[in-house]
């Protein structure tokens, strides 16, 4: 197995047909099909959780004065939701070992 810094939706489909057998095409569907799972989760109730896997969970930033590095300029930066993520135990223990 080839680690990369990041993967793509297509090097997670792959990794399934090659693991599984199923078609590209269907491979393709069950990876969007879940990433719109976590997104509509996340829409609806703000947090998604995966057993055994991690805690997806949207936080509210308020908003604040931020600087362009390049100009120096002061630039209000708007309040917005950002998407955390946290491991679960497991997936630390296994990272950890």
């Amino acid at each position: 197995m080839i680690i990369k810094k990041n993967i793509s939706r297509d090097d997670i489909a792959n990794s399934i047909h090659k693991e599984f057998g199923f078609s590209r095409k269907e491979c393709l569907e069950i990876v969007n099909d879940l990433v719109e799972i976590i997104i509509l989760g996340l829409e609806k109730n703000g947090l998604v959780k995966i057993h055994n896997f991690g805690t997806f969970k949207l936080k509210k930033k308020s908003s604040r004065i931020g600087r362009n590095p390049k100009t120096k300029e002061d630039v209000i930066i708007s309040d917005r939701y950002v998407i955390t993520f946290k491991a679960s135990k497991k997936i630390l223990k296994s990272i950890n070992n």
